[in-house]
């Protein structure tokens, strides 16, 4: 089975399956590098929210509700979803799995942080290993590196791993290197990266940093389809 996840810039992507669009934290509007995509002509029917820092929720109520689609997160932002108007949720949390449509979800571990947009209490950070046919991505969210990563790669496959690199907020790339050993990823895709001066890296050093640790690193532009 061969999906396309296209990226959206910053830490959004959108995974298509076949049967089945996933839209990972969805941040768009405030994002200055993707003003030329119009948040109105995005489809999804699974949203999947890591933790609830705006630049990770920000259109993630409008794309929601517009769409109709299942919003899956952890319980306190599922709540929030519901308490501002959009009742099609699921709450998980550490280790939960659920499959959805063709496409089964399993929330991980993450560190970092978490609060919603107007100060409301976000609970626990999380990542999202994502199986369908015979693949499995690993997005890893907002998270420092952290040895429960390891546990990842001693017990899935994980085709794909989305991880972020920026550094200041979240693992910088020789971390993510570090992090892409221990999932025993086949393919690494960075995020969270850019957006911000505070995050901007350095392409050549990082893609070269990857290069010499026998791996092969995609740092992809904005609107870039990867095909799994």
């Amino acid at each position: 089975m061969q999906a396309k996840i296209e990226y959206l810039g910053h830490s959004c992507f959108l995974l298509e399956t076949g049967e089945t669009k996933v839209l990972f934290d969805p941040f768009i509007t405030g994002n200055p590098k993707a003003k030329d995509i119009d948040i109105h002509n995005i489809k999804a029917d699974l949203i999947l929210v890591t933790h609830g820092h705006g630049d990770h929720t920000q259109d993630l109520l409008a794309i929601a509700k517009e769409n109709n689609a299942l919003v899956i997160s952890n319980y306190e932002i599922t709540n929030w979803v519901t308490d501002k108007g959009h009742s099609k949720i699921f709450g998980m949390n550490y280790g939960g799995s659920k499959t959805f449509r063709d496409v089964r979800v399993k929330m991980v571990n993450a560190l970092h942080s978490s609060s919603l947009p107007d100060g409301t209490y976000g609970g626990n950070p999380a990542g999202f290993l994502v199986f369908f046919g015979d693949k499995t991505l690993y997005y890893a969210g907002d998270t420092a590196l952290h040895y429960d990563m390891k546990l990842i790669g001693d017990h899935e496959n994980v085709d794909l791993a989305l991880l972020p690199m920026g550094d200041v907020f979240t693992m910088n790339y020789t971390d993510a290197c570090l992090a892409a050993d221990f999932v025993k990823a086949k393919s690494i895709v960075g995020m969270h990266f850019d957006t911000f001066p505070p995050i901007e890296i350095d392409h050549d050093a990082a893609k070269s940093h990857f290069q010499s640790n026998g791996k092969s690193l995609i740092l992809p532009k904005r609107r870039e389809i990867i095909t799994i």
